[in-house]
């Protein structure tokens, strides 16, 4: 069942790497789908039997619909949020996730930004029993995260991030959630 699992998780990896790709090619013609590709890995931060193991390649792609890239001062930054899809990968067994929602950006000078996000996320982990791993109650929670950045320049950028995924006690069962830390590098189109 794990391996099927993972099959899914790199299936949708891949397809999101397309996508991606597809994006890239768009930017070149002045035709951007997407606004930012972003890759990197996170682990669990949580203690006692709610900690997952092993490490979570994250991919999450941008689309800037409401034109962040031009807000001028930080009001117009936060009225204008970006739209994110992405996944975290279970590789030990434990829970992957798909995600998407909303991401506000704050910048305090030309390198150094910090970013928060909201929305929801699907994921395939334990709903309640789980001897070695959080208890979920369901498979749809809410997903929210906060990050600190540096630019390296116009298109490379690098976030520190923790991002915490839970049913706020909306549905029945159990609601351990998910806290999971880590790195991610940007690339905008």
């Amino acid at each position: 069942m794990a391996s099927k699992r993972l099959g899914y998780a790199w299936s949708l990896t891949a397809l999101t790497l397309t996508l991606a790709a597809s994006g890239s090619i768009s930017a070149q013609a002045d035709d951007q789908i997407f606004d930012e590709l972003r890759f990197g890995a996170s682990a669990s931060i949580q203690d006692g039997n709610s900690r997952e193991s092993g490490l979570f390649p994250e991919v999450t792609v941008f689309f800037d619909p409401f034109d962040q890239r031009g807000a001028t001062d930080w009001k117009t930054q936060l009225a204008r949020p970006r739209v994110n899809l992405g996944t975290s990968i279970g590789t030990s067994g434990e829970a992957t996730q798909v995600f998407g929602g909303f991401a506000w950006t704050v910048n305090f000078n030309e390198k150094i930004f910090a970013e928060a996000g909201f929305g929801g996320v699907w994921h395939n982990g334990e709903l309640d029993d789980n001897d070695n791993g959080p208890d979920l109650g369901c498979h749809l929670l809410f997903h929210e995260y906060l990050g600190a950045g540096y630019r390296f320049d116009n298109h490379w950028n690098v976030i520190a991030q923790v991002a915490h995924s839970s049913h706020a006690n909306l549905c029945d069962g159990p609601n351990d959630g998910m806290t999971r830390a880590g790195l991610q590098v940007g690339y905008k189109f």
